[in-house]
């Protein structure tokens, strides 16, 4: 049913900017009951622009994912505005021939851990600090 919802939208508007008291709100929360859980992930502005600059790219999948060494992380991976994941694209050589290139599947972003930043996070997009 959900996946028939964000079909019928026009996938690159899906999000939008929510307050930051909301933010601060939402993630305060997840933490209060989750506590052991990672607080987050920080992703670099490189590969995300890598990714939506493929072809036919109009957003992101995050995907929970374990990496070799166990650890809980993000699999990252550019849709099409079908919702179809792109794993490949057409690429047009410099001699006129098509050929097929891999697509992006991104990994290797950084868990964020607890301590004073997280505290100091909430209150600040809360407009407290």
């Amino acid at each position: 049913m959900m996946q028939t919802e964000l079909l019928q939208k026009d996938l690159k508007t899906v999000g939008e900017a929510i307050s930051h008291g909301l933010g601060a709100q939402m993630v305060k929360d997840f933490q209060t009951a989750n506590p052991t859980d990672s607080q987050g992930t920080y992703i670099g502005r490189n590969i995300i622009e890598k990714i939506l600059a493929q072809p036919g790219c109009v957003g992101i999948n995050f995907y929970n994912a374990i990496n070799e060494k166990g650890e809980k992380t993000l699999v990252y991976v550019g849709v099409d505005a079908q919702g179809r994941n792109i794993v490949k694209f057409s690429v047009v050589k410099a001699d006129g021939v098509i050929t097929m290139e891999d697509a992006i599947v991104a990994d290797r972003a950084n868990p964020l851990s607890g301590g004073d930043w997280f505290e100091e996070f909430v209150l600040e997009i809360a407009g407290i600090f």
